[in-house]
């Protein structure tokens, strides 16, 4: 997922995972490959002390002869990013610099992430850095337990309590990469490993898969990439590609019986309502979902919806255009008036949007359960 750049560039490199996927040690891996180049190492801890950078430092590894950022009590796709940018801005003025690794936290997003990048890249079209790739270190014993194990295990009637927050942030930095680095294989069968490596690509068909034991990768998968592909990136996931498909609420197929489809309607839902069908008449055959939804009750508030697995949650992120006040959407709508286009007369740009991914489900019962949950 790469385009070609020229002479005299500073590739970025973006790894992101969850908690205990095995970035530091993938970081570890590539630094010891590294020595002939002179590397700056940008570590993001969420913690008031980088854990990670600390690992890094006391390990007797190759980032003891780079230059070392920490960034930490917050996240470099949130609440600093803009201290993150300000970094890689010097780095990029910085004449012994030849490339940057950047380790993000565990509960990054690495969309909002490289979308401060291009934007940055687009300001500074001078700029020598650059995005390269965004790598998503995954556990793949954590996916086939939490992620497809949970499904049978529900099918069975056996129900654990997760965090839902966890398996859809996982979900989400998959969706959004440009190669997967599948980690700890070695504690999973080989049909096992090939069901997890199947799934993923389907949710992420262009980004490629390599397998690994204790973050040991070759390299070259990495570090001979090209320019990241924003636009490709964007729009390769399953959700999507079924959210942008101009089919609508018709299905899109998949090459192993994932199929997915969209779901959209300007009333809102009733949250009781839409509650009660989450907890008991959620089907088991989705096996993914992502969306954003509003509520009778709250005509202010995007409300992103995300579901994988056994586990679902529903989270404030913005507000509606329509519910800003005149002179702020005004500002909006000069900026991006595309966003026009869907705008409705009686609900503005309030609308419940979800893309539904499984495998042997009844798309007609889903959608009468859905359309129940609408506010009367």
């Amino acid at each position: 997922m790469s385009k070609e750049v020229g002479a005299g560039k500073k590739p970025v490199v973006l790894l992101t995972g969850y908690l205990g996927s095995g970035k530091t040690t993938v970081l570890n891996e590539l630094l010891k490959n590294e020595m002939g180049r002179k590397i700056a190492v940008i570590v993001n801890d969420i913690g008031s002390i980088n854990i990670d950078a600390g690992i890094l430092k006391n390990g007797g590894t190759a980032a003891e002869k780079e230059e070392m950022i920490e960034l930490q009590n917050g996240c470099i796709c949130c609440t600093l990013q803009n201290q993150f940018m300000k970094e890689i801005d010097r780095l990029a003025g910085s004449p012994e610099i030849e490339a940057v690794f950047v380790e993000a936290s565990g509960v990054s997003n690495p969309e909002n992430i490289a979308e401060g990048f291009q934007v940055y890249e687009e300001m500074m079209p001078q700029s020598p850095i650059y995005l390269s790739s965004v790598v998503t270190v995954a556990d793949a014993d954590r996916i086939y337990t939490e992620f497809l194990g949970k499904m049978e295990a529900a099918e069975a009637g056996d129900e654990t309590e997760e965090d839902p927050d966890i398996i859809n942030l996982v979900m989400d930095q998959i969706e959004y990469c440009g190669l997967i680095i599948l980690n700890k294989c070695d504690l999973l069968s080989r049909g096992q490993i090939d069901r997890v490596k199947k799934v993923l690509q389907e949710l992420q068909p262009e980004a490629e898969i390599v397998e690994a034991v204790q973050g040991k990768v070759n390299p070259s998968a990495i570090l001979n990439c090209g320019r990241f592909d924003y636009e490709k990136a964007g729009r390769s996931s399953l959700v999507s590609r079924t959210l942008n498909s101009s089919a609508g609420a018709q299905e899109t197929d998949t090459d192993c019986g994932i199929t997915s489809f969209l779901f959209e309607e300007r009333r809102p839902f009733d949250y009781d309502r839409f509650s009660d069908f989450l907890q008991n008449d959620y089907p088991e055959e989705i096996i993914r979902a992502k969306g954003y939804v509003w509520f009778a009750d709250d005509d202010i508030h995007v409300q992103l919806f995300e579901q994988a697995g056994r586990n679902a949650s529903v989270t404030e992120v913005s507000n509606w255009v329509c519910a800003l006040p005149k002179e702020s959407q005004q500002e909006i709508l000069r900026e991006h008036p595309n966003a026009m286009d869907d705008w409705d007369e009686t609900y503005g740009d309030r609308m419940n949007q979800i893309v539904f991914i499984g495998r042997g489900y009844e798309k007609s019962a889903i959608l009468r359960q859905l359309k129940k949950c609408l506010s009367k």
